[in-house]
């Protein structure tokens, strides 16, 4: 099974639409379910997700007494699910559904083969404002210099990764945008696809510059902590 987490916030707007389009990219190709994350909205978002679950089978609603940011969504979201693989996609409705597809197809290939334990989408081209993009630019260099992940993007909100492999990750607040780093420093392998960026339609993002530049440097110094104190052991057969 593929379990579909959306963490969701203040997206009343963006819930019939988005889910509308995941099932669209799956249905009739995977057994699959979508789980919406509900991080302690106070907009119309608790209602349209009850709308939703009336229409679609397949989609089970969690909700957050107060919001505790997306990282927290997320991982609510993949504790609950029964996938083998998660997709994660933002639910402002950025990414596109339509991608999923090929990021499973890889995902599944690698199954057949080599171990592989993330598909990161890297947005081809950013659909946001001159700043978010330029501000997002500077910081993914930043990052993959001092971390060396090799990842161009690791604010996509789409990503597809192993349940197993997610859980056994250290938790912590915007761990979502260190994942590639994490799964690395784990011992494990992942690959990159470009996939398609869309405008925001609806809402407002939660996300403020300045409040991103704060916890970012210090997030970062944390993740760095966690790199230079990682041992893998090479375990050896007994004679």
């Amino acid at each position: 099974m593929i379990s579909v987490v959306v963490p969701v916030r203040n997206e009343a707007e963006n819930i019939i639409p988005l889910i509308e389009e995941i099932h669209g990219a799956l249905e009739g190709r995977w057994d699959f379910e979508v789980i919406y994350v509900d991080d302690g909205s106070t907009d119309e978002t608790k209602a349209r997700l009850g709308d939703a679950r009336a229409r679609f089978g397949r989609l089970k609603v969690l909700r957050h007494r107060a919001s505790c940011g997306q990282s927290a969504a997320i991982w609510t979201g993949v504790k609950a699910a029964q996938g083998t693989w998660i997709v994660t996609l933002d639910g402002d409705g950025q990414n596109d559904p339509a991608d999923i597809p090929a990021l499973l197809e890889i995902a599944e290939a690698a199954d057949r083969g080599a171990t592989l334990d993330m598909v990161a989408g890297i947005r081809r081209q950013r659909r946001d404002g001159w700043l978010k993009r330029a501000s997002s630019r500077i910081a993914n260099r930043v990052r993959s210099s001092l971390l060396a992940d090799d990842v161009t993007d690791t604010g996509c909100g789409l990503k597809v990764i192993r349940r197993v492999t997610y859980l056994a990750l250290p938790y912590f607040d915007h761990m979502h945008r260190y994942l590639p780093a994490l799964i690395l420093r784990a011992g494990g392998r992942l690959e990159c696809v470009d996939v398609n960026h869309r405008p925001r339609h609806s809402g407002r993002s939660n996300y403020a510059t300045l409040d991103r530049l704060g916890v970012g440097i210090a997030d970062l110094i944390g993740v760095m902590w966690l790199k230079r104190r990682n041992k893998i052991p090479i375990i050896e057969s007994e004679e």
